[in-house]
């Protein structure tokens, strides 16, 4: 992480109710790529190392609360007048505890714009620091379509008016340069602007973009710095929105993994997780959806239709097709799990291998193991979970079940169709199935018999 030169304070948005997205999630919460949209925010602005975080807050504020933690400081905006005013609410909690008001620099983000990058939000300090001394800096954008964004009207990097859609001309509406609503303000000039801004707009609000012109009735100048991609700052109010910001970030995913060394193949339709690690020369078949926490190892193959979350693959290691590794799933080097097989919270060592139609929960196989279709470890008593052990190199027959806690020894056999309760010695067979009885003719005169009864029903 690279800290700016002079210190930090994030005051991130996200006040809003978030009606659009019909839920009682706060619309912020709801994830990308497995992860909060604000946090995604969060920790593209976390590289710049902030000294003071303030997120305002208002509906849902307990569920902002048990998300961030004691990552960030909350203010609250109740009622909500405007962006202009809830960013007056942050102005208490970056005051020191002698009341001083902080003296850096203010990086206004919005908690429903969730990929702005730290580069952007460093070019946006470096300006404020520019030899004009800008009050204000606005990060701006040029859509295809401009549609209700506010305007900014703007000559070589100088604003020279904000304005909020509802109440442009129709010349200024003409103008294609957006607003994105980020902004960066030296702290010490930050609620002094704010004090000073009125309502009187269509809207009757606070309006934030307002700073820029009270900054500019007093000579000063505010510049504007340009994202050439419009995505970047794309805000999500809706699910429809919350879908294209996923699509946008799969597509990019996809195309950073293949850049990277790894073979898709049919790469739309593979999903990635915010932190999916792929190795060089990992083969992903189609139909492969990554949850959260996958680490996956060079020369991997992970065939068709899997879901793979929170599971570590290491070099060689094979998967599925229609497999499922659950959070602690472990496959080291040339361990093969196959069709119809679940991990969970289980390690495969070296060469170990499930072929079909599976469940591993809790186990440990040892390296070279075979466990055979049908398999069952029983972890789950309806209260507690137990572990099994599986040695190197055992054998475990088809439609097995390993009743936990319990051990197999290695190079031991345990035969198709046994309910193994007890620990299996090193070495040792372990058959256990009830006594099989042998009746010769007696389905023949079982058949005869019934037949004769269908007839007799006639």
């Amino acid at each position: 992480m690279t800290e700016t030169a002079s210190p930090l304070a994030l005051v991130v948005l996200a006040a809003g109710k978030g009606t659009r997205m019909k839920s009682d999630l706060h619309k912020v919460l709801h994830p990308i790529a497995g992860r909060p949209m604000l946090m995604h925010l969060m920790a593209s602005a976390d590289a710049l190392v902030p000294q003071r975080k303030v997120v305002v807050v208002g509906a849902g504020r307990e569920q902002l609360a048990a998300a961030l933690g004691d990552s960030a400081e909350l203010a609250v905006q109740d009622p909500q007048l405007g962006t202009g005013h809830a960013v007056q609410q942050a102005e208490g909690a970056l005051s020191g505890p002698d009341g001083a008001g902080f003296s850096g620099d203010v990086l206004i983000l919005y908690g429903d714009v969730p990929f702005v990058r730290t580069e952007t939000m460093r070019a946006m300090l470096e300006r404020l620091h520019g030899p004009d001394n800008p009050a204000v800096v606005v990060l701006a954008f040029e859509p295809e379509n401009a549609l209700q964004y506010g305007r900014v009207i703007a000559e070589d990097g100088a604003i020279k008016k904000m304005v909020e859609h509802k109440d442009a001309t129709e010349a200024e509406r003409a103008c294609r340069l957006c607003n994105s609503g980020l902004m960066a303000v030296r702290g010490d000039q930050l609620f002094k602007l704010l004090a000073r801004v009125g309502n009187d707009n269509a809207q009757g609000e606070y309006y934030l973009t307002d700073i820029v012109n009270v900054a500019n009735g007093d000579g000063r100048v505010c510049a504007v710095v340009v994202t050439d991609d419009a995505d970047e700052v794309a805000g999500i109010n809706s699910r429809a929105e919350l879908a294209e910001a996923e699509a946008r970030w799969q597509h990019k995913r996809r195309l950073q993994a293949m850049a990277d060394g790894a073979s898709l193949v049919a790469p739309e339709t593979v999903w990635f997780a915010w932190d999916t690690k792929l190795g060089r020369d990992v083969t992903v078949e189609q139909n492969v959806v990554f949850g959260p926490g996958v680490t996956v190892a060079d020369n991997v193959v992970i065939h068709a239709f899997c879901h793979i979350e929170g599971a570590r693959l290491e070099s060689g290691a094979s998967v599925g097709p229609f497999a499922r590794l659950r959070p602690g799933a472990v496959l080291e080097e040339k361990a093969r799990v196959g069709n119809f097989v679940e991990v969970k919270n289980a390690v495969l060592h070296a060469g170990a291998k499930a072929n079909h139609l599976t469940y591993l929960g809790d186990a440990d196989v040892g390296a070279g193991a075979n466990i055979g279709a049908g398999t069952i470890t029983c972890n789950y008593d309806g209260y507690f979970k137990y572990r099994t052990v599986i040695g190197e190199r055992a054998f475990i027959g088809s439609n097995s079940a390993l009743i936990a806690p319990v051990k197999v020894g290695a190079d031991a056999i345990v035969a198709a169709g046994s309910a193994v309760s007890r620990d299996v010695a090193d070495g040792e067979l372990r058959l256990v199935r009830g006594e099989q009885l042998v009746k010769p003719g007696w389905a023949d005169r079982f058949h005869d018999a019934m037949k004769r009864k269908k007839v007799e029903r006639k």
